[in-house]
């Protein structure tokens, strides 16, 4: 297992995030996992094992039965404190009523001591915003995190699900008033899904933002088990259609990682993931998995070294078409380059 540093923060993070969006299973997260405790303590303690000290959860997962069954996980289990970097995220809808959603100081700090409390910690090390609230003044969500900073609930803060734009926004206001600024982004990164190489990388790279990949296997897409023959009615992504993946680029890239998998005697969700880990700007991907057998496969992604000819082969058969202004800057940046 590599660590690698939370942005531009002294704070290390295991190159793989368990993430915990199986546990629970309560209404629409049914069809996404339906974990147990049982179950949550023992992939819990095999990711901890293998090295992973980086946990993701959410106060929106199972309506906040994923936070509570990770925090008994933790006391089960009986795991250091000191030693794990627990995220959580707000932005979710976790009531009827209309001000239990968004981003507001009133949601955020509410949600911020329920995510506290159904974890059972004094703190969280990465509180995340889950997505744009087109309602809610940037500066009054940047205000409410700050303060969640300064009351010691929260180490550090993340971006999830923005444009970059609207992150570079923040991060301008956040200096402007001496706040604490975001430190990583959390985004959908794949090699079926690479749309974040556009704008969100190059922005990371920038301004020294630790990239987060979730569902580095297109929510199942690229599990090896979808192929233009079809694939199985019962998986999740047969039920779920989410990512959005151009599909007939993802069949091109399964087929080429079937190559290399075979190769190497490994899956090709193994692949799919070492590809991913070889980017240059991730930090951390998150991975959940529904069983023992398949959160041990997934760690075992971290083992796969690519050579630098199958990283072209994979790039090559999943690059993104050139758009603009992109394909301008790279024409004119020619005689610029160092």
């Amino acid at each position: 297992m590599k660590y690698h540093l939370l942005g531009r923060t002294g704070l290390y993070v295991s190159e793989i995030c368990l993430g915990t969006m199986t546990y629970g299973g309560k209404g629409f997260w049914e069809v996404v996992g339906q974990m147990g405790q049982q179950e949550v303590n023992d992939h819990v303690k095999l990711a901890f094992e293998a090295g992973v000290n980086f946990f993701d959860t959410a106060n929106i997962y199972s309506f906040g039965e994923s936070e509570t069954l990770f925090g008994q996980a933790l006391k089960d289990t009986g795991l250091n404190r000191d030693e794990l970097v627990i995220a959580t995220k707000v932005r979710g809808r976790m009531g009827p009523g209309p001000n239990n959603v968004g981003l507001s100081r009133k949601h955020i700090l509410s949600q911020l001591d329920q995510s506290l409390s159904r974890l059972g910690l004094e703190y969280i090390d990465l509180y995340q915003i889950h997505g744009v609230d087109p309602l809610t003044p940037l500066e009054e969500t940047l205000s409410a995190l700050n303060d969640a900073v300064r009351a010691g609930k929260v180490r550090y803060l993340g971006v999830s699900n923005h444009a970059a734009w609207q992150i570079m926004k923040a991060q301008g206001i956040s200096q402007q008033k001496g706040w604490s600024r975001f430190e990583s982004i959390q985004a959908y990164y794949s090699i079926a899904g690479r749309d974040l190489e556009r704008e969100l990388v190059p922005l990371a790279q920038d301004q020294n933002l630790g990239i987060m990949a979730w569902s580095p296997l297109a929510g199942g897409f690229l599990s090896g088990k979808f192929t233009r023959a079809g694939g199985p009615e019962e998986a999740r992504r047969s039920k779920f259609d989410f990512p959005p993946v151009d599909k007939e680029r993802a069949y091109d890239c399964v087929a080429a990682m079937q190559e290399i998998a075979a190769a190497k005697e490994v899956s090709v969700a193994q692949i799919a993931l070492a590809w991913v880990l070889h980017q240059p700007a991730m930090m951390s991907i998150i991975i959940g998995a529904k069983t023992r057998v398949q959160l041990e496969q997934n760690l075992k992604a971290t083992e796969i070294s690519l050579s630098a000819d199958e990283l072209a082969q994979l790039d090559a058969v999943s690059k993104l078409p050139a758009e603009y202004p992109g394909w301008m800057i790279g024409m004119q940046a020619g005689d610029r380059a160092l």
